[in-house]
């Protein structure tokens, strides 16, 4: 049996991130919740994460910082975004970036559920260089 993908959620706001990650846990996914950007990047996690949602801004490294360091650093896991204060121009350079989607908070289930699904299967459709 093939085990659980991993799904990291990085966001400063406890109470977003502990929603998010218990909501993909009740799906079936291994979720891991991490209050920071540098949390994630020195977790075992980097490594074994086949999504990654982020929250666009929070203190220290900002989730735009995180995908440009990911992808200076080789890592191609694919990134769903999250965040507050939608701005066009933020969405449209994540998204030119790589990234999955861009969700406004809050979001709804169905909707995380499917940006998660295309996550994975662009994951299988890259080999693994992380």
């Amino acid at each position: 049996m093939d085990e659980a993908p991993i799904i990291s959620v990085v966001d400063d706001d406890v109470s977003v991130r502990t929603a998010t990650a218990r909501l993909l846990t009740s799906l079936g996914f291994s979720a891991y919740a991490f209050g920071s950007a540098q949390e994630f990047l020195l977790s075992p996690r980097l490594h074994e994460t086949s999504c990654l949602i982020a929250d666009v801004e929070m203190p220290g490294m900002s989730g735009v910082e995180l995908q440009e360091y990911l992808t200076a650093h080789g890592h191609s896991t694919p990134m769903i975004f999250i965040t507050a204060f939608p701005e066009h121009g933020i969405r449209d350079r994540l998204l030119r970036a790589g990234a999955v989607d861009f969700l406004s908070k809050p979001f709804d289930e169905p909707r995380l559920l499917e940006c998660v699904e295309r996550a994975l299967a662009r994951r299988q459709d890259r080999p693994n260089d992380d």
